[in-house]
């Protein structure tokens, strides 16, 4: 999302300028792929951004508009600031078209995860625990922290429309699970791991390895996790 206003459900004005960083999971995804190209990685890896921006205007989506996946499903939007969730359905849909798997999907994707975790950790919530505990020794040897979030079948209620197959959002309690949940109504049976890395894509002073600004996390963790991958 390489600018997010929130579109006709705005955000306010107070540090919307740094909405540019809104990209900051695409631009983490790209960064590792360049990484494993540079280190000669022998692994087939497969990279998908999807790009757009979320700005009000006469043609923007509204809540209450119903739109249709790549996979066919249905998603009644309830708040367009849950934008990033509705790109990265069609990117899972378009992985598993490829027959893509695993599957690791990276965006800033909830303030809910900043609440929950601070400004210290990536939110990590999948289906396949192998595939979780990848990452989160990969996160361990890289030093980017990682940390486990639950994927309730429970949550998937809070998501029911009446007029659509799924809603974008559901209630403010638990709102990082519900994306994740809503992401895993297009992956299906597919391995994979989302990492909601919101609370840690910037820093506001240097910070041991990083820099003030952008982190690039989870850049090293996925090098690693790949090249872990190769090595079994």
């Amino acid at each position: 999302m390489t600018f997010d206003s929130g579109g006709i459900s705005i955000k306010g004005a107070q540090g919307m300028e740094e909405m540019k960083g809104d990209m900051s999971g695409g631009a983490a995804v790209i960064a590792a792929t360049w990484a494993l190209a540079k280190l000669h990685a022998p692994v087939n890896a497969t990279a998908i951004v999807p790009m757009t921006e979320n700005m009000p205007s006469g043609s923007a989506t509204k809540p209450g508009d119903v739109v249709r996946a790549m996979n066919g499903k249905t998603i009644e939007v309830i708040n367009t600031d849950a934008e990033g969730r509705l790109i990265l359905a069609d990117a899972l849909g378009y992985a598993r078209k490829l027959g893509l798997s695993p599957l690791v999907d990276v965006a800033t994707l909830t303030g809910a995860m900043i609440v929950a975790l601070g400004k210290s950790a990536t939110g990590v919530i999948g289906n396949d625990g192998s595939l979780i505990e990848g990452v989160l020794r990969a996160g361990e040897a890289t030093g980017e922290r990682m940390w486990h979030m639950p994927l309730f079948e429970d949550y998937r209620d809070k998501l029911k429309s009446d007029v659509a197959d799924i809603k974008n959002t559901g209630p403010r309690d638990g709102g990082a699970i519900n994306a994740a949940v809503f992401l895993s109504e297009f992956t299906e049976d597919t391995p994979w791991v989302h990492l909601d890395m919101a609370p840690a894509d910037s820093v506001d002073r240097d910070k041991g390895a990083w820099v003030k600004g952008a982190t690039g996390i989870p850049v090293r963790t996925l090098v690693q996790m790949a090249m872990d991958l190769v090595e079994r």
